[in-house]
């Protein structure tokens, strides 16, 4: 479908991006690489009157290294994500799950933060945000402030971000032994299921397990059985089969025409079984 008539403005600060918000009052919505929102748009989901293009604000398009804990801006491209050195080195998982977005195109403009803002239950980075212990920072004419990965997609399309709130950029706290793999959707590359895994190895011993798990349910969510069944152990079989069979555990299983409730319910098992040996050969 062809999107209506609205109007477009363009951001050269992140003071002067509030202000538009300000004065577009409800009708208006912030726009980056426009990935997410301009099919919404098309097909009537979203009919935001005045759009706002932050992709010029300057200090969100920025990858670094503090110490162990990775910065990404929010208008870091997928492909800028995937491409970086400085992420591979630091948390592999997170550089394997941006290259792993849509396609070519979709990796070349959408953003982090767009995505992130978006929240779509098949969207990659969830998973592997919440996985990978994320901090996702916000910020608006008021303030700024952080939420966990783990509280910020809180349902189908919702996140704890608030009106006004723009994604500035998210922290990733360093993990080799990361890892991200999803059953995608051979037309659309959403996740039918994503798993993201980080593991606390000592030796052939795993201290500590964190897991998350996107695609499959409203929105991304930790997998605290599996991850209890993983920690302190050796990862036998025995010990991945326990924790593959909790993968979906207190979780409604979306079904639709990708995938079964049951389906979906088996990926991820599946596919938690496959990150954790990604992981482990990383440790």
């Amino acid at each position: 479908m062809i999107a209506y008539n609205f109007d477009y403005k363009v951001a050269s600060s992140m003071e002067e991006a509030f202000s538009m918000l300000a004065d577009a009052g409800e009708n208006g919505s912030f726009i980056a690489g426009g990935h997410s929102l301009v099919p919404a748009m098309k097909l009537r989901l979203a009919e935001p009157g005045t759009l706002i293009d932050i992709s010029r604000v300057p200090g969100m398009s920025d990858i670094s290294l503090d110490g162990d804990t990775l910065t990404i801006g929010g208008l870091v491209t997928h492909a800028e994500v995937a491409a970086s050195d400085i992420v591979k080195s630091s948390c592999p998982g997170l550089a394997e799950c941006a290259g792993r977005i849509g396609d070519p195109q979709v990796r070349n403009k959408g953003t982090m933060g767009g995505n992130v803002a978006h929240a779509d239950p098949g969207s990659d980075y969830p998973g592997a945000l919440v996985a990978f212990g994320a901090t996702i920072c916000l910020a608006s004419s008021s303030g700024s402030r952080e939420v966990a990965a783990e509280n910020y997609f809180t349902g189908l399309f919702e996140t704890a971000k608030e009106e006004g709130e723009m994604v500035t950029s998210v922290k990733v706290p360093a993990s080799s032994a990361s890892a991200y793999v999803k059953f995608p959707n051979p037309a659309s590359r959403y996740a039918v299921v994503g798993v993201g895994v980080s593991l606390g190895m000592n030796g052939e011993t795993c201290e500590s397990a964190s897991i998350g798990i996107t695609g499959a349910a409203s929105h991304a969510y930790r997998a605290s059985g599996s991850e209890s069944a993983l920690a302190g152990s050796d990862l036998g079989d025995d010990v991945l089969s326990a924790a593959a069979s909790q993968a979906a555990d207190g979780h409604d299983m979306m079904s639709d025409l990708a995938a079964s409730a049951d389906y979906r319910a088996h990926l991820c098992g599946v596919m938690l079984k496959r990150a954790i040996a990604e992981a482990v050969s990383r440790a």
